[in-house]
């Protein structure tokens, strides 16, 4: 199937009982709908599931049941963000991940992410780990894994914007737009999207972008949301929670740049440099990040 088909996903609204607040959690979902969910997929930071249908429309086509989430604060989703860092941290993306599987009726034989959407899955699944539940098998495209330094504590560490230049770009970024097809103009070839093909920058923009009250187009995501991800990552607990993780988990990480830095894995990790590969590896490599996910489903170990 050529990646470009023109394939509509099936929307969800799926109400939400989350520890991080209750609301509506957007969803696209591809493949027989009779089925259990086999896969959830969570997007990286400032996207939405929008960005990975081509990714992921080939495993619906497949006759997978795969579930992709507009997070917290991003996409289609109604649930309350507020960006005061004071407050924030990742684990309100765990806690809405183990709210839906809830709505679900269990987690999904495979839970899978791309950057921030990798590290809430590791979290979830230790969770899920810790209460004696059913673990998901875990595929990981360039998550977000840093180790913490001796120097810190806590749950959550603060990055100062002087220190992050995600952070300032994030606030800097421009959230209005005169059309969709302004939007489109000013990422081709520039910044994040510079590596990406047309198409995803459009599947990105279509759920990215919503009608602004005084006219034009404005980012779903907002920058501050954008920004306070970045000030506010959870990392400490990952240190107690990923050696112990029992599920199979694959991990694909970019060979340019990289946000996954981990080195203490689970003996039954497979952990791969994906050749030519940035941060936004999905995009680039999607036959590879796609076969991941097919092996998970599958359950080729």
């Amino acid at each position: 199937m050529p990646s470009d088909a023109p394939i509509s996903p099936r929307r969800r609204a799926i109400a939400l009982h989350s520890a991080a607040g209750d609301g509506i959690l957007a969803a696209l979902a591809f493949g027989p709908e009779e089925r259990p969910v086999d896969l959830v997929f969570a997007h990286a930071n400032g996207f939405n599931a929008m960005t990975y249908r081509q990714l992921l429309a080939p495993l619906g086509t497949a006759g997978w049941h795969v579930l992709a989430i507009d997070q917290r604060g991003h996409g289609l989703s109604q649930l309350a963000a507020d960006p005061d860092p004071a407050s924030h941290s990742w684990l309100r993306y765990r806690d809405d991940l183990l709210g839906l599987f809830e709505a679900l009726g269990g987690p999904p034989r495979v839970l899978a992410g791309h950057s921030m959407g990798g590290t809430a899955s590791v979290l979830a699944a230790a969770s899920l780990q810790a209460r004696g539940a059913a673990v998901p098998a875990l595929v990981l495209l360039d998550p977000v894994l840093v180790p913490v330094g001796p120097e810190e504590s806590g749950d959550v560490d603060l990055v100062s914007p002087a220190h992050s230049p995600l952070v300032r770009g994030a606030l800097r970024r421009n959230d209005r737009f005169d059309s969709p097809e302004a939007a489109l103009a000013s990422y081709l070839g520039r910044g994040a999207f510079k590596t990406w093909p047309p198409t995803l920058i459009e599947d990105y923009l279509r759920d990215g972008l919503q009608p602004a009250e005084d006219g034009g187009w404005r980012l779903r995501c907002a920058p501050a949301w954008e920004a306070a991800n970045f000030m506010r990552p959870h990392r400490s607990s990952l240190a107690g929670a990923l050696p112990t993780l029992a599920a199979p988990l694959r991990v694909l990480r970019a060979e340019i740049e990289s946000t996954c830095t981990w080195q203490q894995w689970p003996p039954q990790a497979r952990v791969q440099t994906v050749p030519g590969s940035t941060h936004f590896l999905p995009m680039e490599f999607a036959d590879t990040a796609r076969a991941a996910l097919q092996e998970a489903l599958a359950g080729e170990r």
